[in-house]
């Protein structure tokens, strides 16, 4: 896809609806019992965002967004974060051509529509780094040479919740610049036997030949529009306000939401309306992404988590206490 290549909304709002609905009925066919992370991710494409997907290994977070790519017939490309990876392995660099002469440049895999960033925390900050103009300018810079990433973009970065061995923490103004952090679930027993049961009929992983594409770009175009078109209420903007000022507040954090973070709040929360078929966000709909949204913008005061607090559990608390709009 060309770089600079846009798509522009020619379909139906209510289309892109269905269409997004079949998105999601189609990766459940690939992924059993992760309805609630894939609704995260269109979430994320709906917003422009990027999202960091953690969980213990083998709970299909590759698997998903290959799928959830297949399903939207974008392109996918994935890079396995490791420590001898260098920022020009994801961003691309300038390769020497003898025939001419002449430096050219050669695009690196960040070039894509959804990016896997594997294990993210295993590479050094410096790599880590070379994404952060990607996923927030949506450009890339070589020798002062600004090159445009195509449209849409988003990065889907995993990491281990359990290996912290060999890792890097990423840096708090990283972790910003994610629109949502999904937290990927062992299956409960139902679900893993329907996963076993696929195995044993066949199912590969790694062939996702069957999976169709029942959604385009030009369908996501319109979604988002649509999207960014829902009505939200001053006194709504106000509880969002007044939720991450809250965070801020709290004895507990240590670092709380920054404004970045209720825009982040409130693009979720109206795409969330959005797709539950509402024209409006109600504070209910504020509620149902906040964890997502938020949970890796705080931080916790190290004697609230020898405590055993968590960063859900202190934002639950928080939604309970912050007066909601009538």
């Amino acid at each position: 896809m060309n770089p600079e290549e846009t798509y522009h909304a020619t379909v139906p709002a209510d289309s892109a609806r269905e269409a997004l609905a079949a998105l999601r009925a189609e990766v459940s066919k690939a992924v059993v019992g992760q309805d609630a992370v894939v609704t995260g991710l269109v979430i994320a494409l709906l917003c422009k965002g990027h999202v960091l997907l953690e969980g213990v290994p083998g709970v299909a977070k590759t698997l998903m967004v290959r799928t959830l790519s297949a399903a939207l017939s974008l392109d996918f490309k994935r890079v396995q974060f490791t420590p001898d990876l260098m920022p020009g392995d994801v961003t691309g660099s300038l390769i020497y051509d003898a025939k001419t002469a002449e430096f050219e440049f050669r695009e690196g895999p960040v070039f894509t529509n959804l990016l896997l960033a594997d294990e993210i925390n295993r590479t050094p900050p410096k790599t880590q780094a070379a994404l952060l103009e990607a996923m927030e300018e949506r450009q890339v810079s070589v020798e002062g040479s600004a090159r445009p990433l195509p449209d849409p973009f988003v990065v889907c970065a995993t990491q281990n919740p359990v290996e912290y061995e060999g890792t890097y923490q990423l840096p708090e103004a990283q972790l910003d610049r994610f629109l949502l952090k999904l937290t990927v679930p062992l299956p409960p027993r139902e679900h893993e036997i329907a996963v076993l049961d696929r195995h044993a009929r066949g199912f590969d992983p790694r062939d996702l030949s069957q999976v169709k594409a029942v959604a385009s770009a030009r369908d996501l175009a319109a979604a988002r529009e649509a999207a960014a078109m829902v009505h939200v209420a001053p006194e709504v903007l106000g509880y969002i306000v007044d939720v991450a000022r809250a965070t801020r507040n709290s004895p507990s954090l240590q670092l709380g939401v920054s404004p970045r973070g209720a825009t982040a709040l409130l693009a979720a929360s109206r795409a969330w309306a959005w797709l539950s078929g509402r024209p409006y966000v109600t504070p209910d709909d504020v509620k149902a992404v906040a964890r997502p949204a938020l949970r890796h913008r705080i931080q916790l005061r190290p004697e609230a988590e020898l405590e055993g607090a968590t960063a859900d559990g202190l934002l639950d608390g928080i939604l309970a206490s912050v007066p909601v709009p009538r």
